[in-house]
């Protein structure tokens, strides 16, 4: 699975797609953003629509950096998402 990091006011998230299909088949894709680790991770999740490639890898690829800051604004807590089980950890 691809991922990719960003920084967002001097913290590293970790980003990759959550691989969960949604009921828009390729239309929309969930993204898994992970901030530190052990009980002070933090982890959020949104969906996207892909402007190009239908694939998530080849669509997560080809997301700017600009573009996943926004998504990451726009995001979830993980433990609201089904994404990631709905897991508080």
């Amino acid at each position: 699975m691809a991922r990719r990091i960003i920084t967002v006011d001097g913290a590293r998230w970790e980003v990759y797609p959550s691989g969960r299909v949604t009921v828009y088949g390729r239309d929309q894709f969930g993204l898994i953003f992970e901030h530190g680790t052990g009980p002070q991770r933090r982890r959020r999740v949104t969906h996207y629509s892909p402007l190009g490639s239908r694939s998530p890898d080849r669509a997560f690829a080809e997301l700017p950096d600009r573009e996943l800051l926004e998504l990451l604004r726009q995001s979830q807590p993980a433990w609201t998402a089904p994404e990631a089980d709905y897991d508080a950890h």
